[in-house]
């Protein structure tokens, strides 16, 4: 191990859920987030936690619901991302995709990626972004896939392995955390399905201290330069190289 003390007491974590289960207790996908929440808060991160459907949520390509005469709590959601350095999206599988919630929240925040940051730069640079896939079907490469390039399209920083997940045998079944099935015990009745599993505990352990390390290093560097990113800019840096030599 590295003699090297990382300090991430500043940085603060939100996790979404986006389950489509009304019921907070019966979400799979929260017990894996709750895992995930406790890696970070064990090393100083100030972690929230957000589930969706406790909260009413317009459709649309809107910033405020309010503005067309909706019920909305977008715009408190939206304040608590900005205020995160890292952000957390979790989703079960459906059909191999993720789940209507966890789209509608990629769309609300691509709402807003037009606006811009201090330096000019579009709204979400400066931040990094992982998410945590759970399920009884295959699909979680293919669903992390989905939600991280939707998160640096918009300006999030992705590090290595930024994606953890379970998901069980195929066919209706027991989901993570569950210990019985269909009236029978699972295993011993007493440990909750998936939580021995060396290769989620392991993924679940790599996103999280890699979202921690580059969100530490984006904030000690005041996120990514803003050279050749602002809209207005760009052809500046292009027509600067082309000129002057010292570029070259």
């Amino acid at each position: 191990m590295s003699s090297v003390d990382y300090d991430f007491k500043g940085l603060k974590a939100l996790f979404i859920n986006c389950s489509i289960k009304k019921d907070k207790s019966k979400s799979h996908t929260q017990l894996l987030i709750n895992k995930a929440s406790n890696v970070m808060s064990k090393e100083g991160v100030s972690v929230e936690q957000i589930y969706v459907l406790d909260h009413k949520i317009a459709f649309g390509m809107i910033e405020d619901g309010a503005e067309e005469g909706l019920e909305d709590d977008w715009p408190m959601i939206q304040k608590k991302i900005m205020a995160a350095d890292i952000l957390v999206i979790g989703t079960p599988i459906w059909l191999g995709v993720k789940s209507s919630v966890a789209t509608q929240v990629v769309e609300r925040m691509y709402a807003y990626s037009g606006e811009r940051n201090k330096k000019g730069q579009y709204l979400y640079y400066g931040k990094t972004a992982g998410c945590i896939i759970t399920g009884n079907e295959d699909g979680i490469k293919h669903c992390a896939m989905d939600i991280l390039y939707a998160m640096q399209h918009i300006g999030y920083t992705i590090p290595p392995q930024a994606d953890c997940g379970w998901i069980g045998e195929a066919g209706p079944g027991p989901s993570y955390g569950d210990t019985e099935w269909d009236g029978r015990p699972i295993g011993d009745g007493k440990t909750p399905l998936g939580f021995n599993n060396d290769f989620t505990n392991r993924n679940t352990t790599f996103m999280c201290w890699n979202l921690m390390h580059m969100a530490s290093v984006l904030k000690a560097n005041g996120g990514i330069p803003a050279i050749g990113n602002i809209p207005e800019d760009w052809q500046k840096v292009t027509n600067a190289k082309n000129e002057n030599p010292e570029y070259r």
